[in-house]
């Protein structure tokens, strides 16, 4: 029992990162562009408008995505310990999908900065 606890704690790890660091991002991230942490793009470190419209709207997909991938990974690895399921759900594809999926949140933030700025980094204006 006590190893199923740990289990499944590991497995949310991923899932609980993107929501706190979606939550994190959403409401401003770090203030000053860095090396070091937050959301790293050529794109997204251009100015200070680039990086926060990326943290903003990465916490945002980080955010929603993570709560699908909390209820996904519990619904999975709870029908595998009620059913005795064999490996075909086995935790290692579980956290495999989840890199995946956080890789791929890198996506639509990509398209947002490319469809919002220009390669320099201003805003693009859009006549109506």
């Amino acid at each position: 029992m006590l190893y199923s606890i740990f289990i499944y704690i590991s497995l949310i790890l991923i899932p609980l990162t993107m929501i706190c660091f979606g939550l994190y991002f959403r409401h401003g991230g770090p203030k000053k562009i860095n090396p070091a942490f937050g959301y790293r793009t050529s794109r997204s470190m251009k100015n200070e408008d680039t990086w926060r419209f990326a943290h903003q709207h990465c916490g945002k997909i980080w955010f929603r995505w993570g709560i699908l991938l909390l209820i996904i990974t519990s619904v999975f690895y709870f029908y595998r310990l009620m059913t005795s399921s064999p490996a075909d759900l086995s935790e290692d594809k579980i956290v495999i999908a989840q890199v995946v999926v956080l890789i791929l949140s890198i996506l639509p933030t990509e398209l947002a900065l490319r469809k919002t700025f220009d390669r320099q980094g201003n805003r693009k204006h859009h006549s109506v």
